[in-house]
């Protein structure tokens, strides 16, 4: 069945980086992204790339964070730089397969930006 695994995440103070991977498996995906849920918010979209490697990105990290993938490798990663501390949230991989488009989530990893 479908897999995602996300890591990287941690405590960082603000200013510093963090770069998180999600290793997906068990089938061929298409769209990928990285979506973001702080206590008491609605999860949102943080990011997403297309298979074909199209990217967008929430106004809120535009310049900051880079969303990448690895087809070969099934992998998707999420660059961060010049963390805020309202950049502090539980990170969720979100994978779509083809042919259907269906969703699927990781367990979610913490990120903690310190000021």
């Amino acid at each position: 069945q479908v897999q995602l695994v996300e890591s990287g995440g941690g405590l960082v103070q603000a200013g510093g980086s963090l770069r998180l991977s999600c290793a997906a498996s068990g089938g061929t995906f298409r769209s990928m992204a990285w979506y973001r849920q702080a206590p008491g918010d609605q999860r949102e979209l943080v990011a997403r790339i297309s298979e074909g490697g199209s990217v967008m990105y929430a106004d809120s990290v535009k310049g900051r964070f880079t969303i990448s993938r690895d087809n070969a490798k099934d992998t998707l990663y999420l660059q961060m730089n010049s963390l805020k501390p309202e950049d502090t949230a539980v990170y969720y991989c979100n994978a779509r397969t083809f042919p259907f488009n269906i969703p699927y989530w990781g367990q979610g990893t913490q990120v903690t930006v310190s000021s």
